[in-house]
């Protein structure tokens, strides 16, 4: 028999209203937080990890790892809207959380979603990362979850502004 273990936790969900137009917002929140040098996993790969440790040091604390249009996939229903999903870090946090409890690999990197209503309100969600992390029940996992719940919530307020 296989054995499944069930939790169940509670996030706290966090929608941030931006005052600026959707790509104006979109292209605020890239140009805040850049993007992820994809170089860094074949550094990783053929052994040059100084090389790939100064890369990640050289990183700032958020980066955009990847995004998803979802709002495209909607026209399979003949909707036109507007919604992008990025994964944001940093590799060098993350991994100062999986070192610890390599199950904090299923949240790191977070997801934010931009996202524009009906009505044509524009805005961040994500959910808290310390409640996200914290059924991990490390410690250290929780001190940087805490962390990353100021960082993100500083940086989407200043770019939603």
């Amino acid at each position: 028999m296989v054995e499944v273990n069930i939790r169940t936790i509670s996030i706290q969900h966090i929608t941030i209203v931006s005052n600026k137009s959707f790509e104006d917002t979109r292209a605020a929140f890239e140009k805040a937080l850049g993007r992820l040098d994809e170089n860094v996993f074949v550094l990783l790969q053929y052994g040059q990890v100084e090389r790939a440790m100064e890369v990640l040091e050289s990183l700032p604390p958020l980066v955009i790892a990847g995004v998803r249009d979802h709002g495209i996939l909607l026209k399979v229903w003949g909707q036109d809207r507007k919604a992008l999903r990025y994964d944001c870090g940093n590799a060098l946090t993350a991994t100062k959380m999986t070192r610890h409890q390599l199950s904090a690999g299923l949240y790191a990197p977070l997801r934010v979603l931009l996202r524009e209503s009906r009505e044509g309100e524009v805005a961040f969600e994500y959910d808290r990362p310390s409640d996200v992390f914290r059924q991990l029940g490390d410690l250290n996992v929780d001190a940087v979850a805490k962390d990353l719940d100021v960082l993100l919530e500083d940086t989407l307020r200043e770019v939603a502004a």
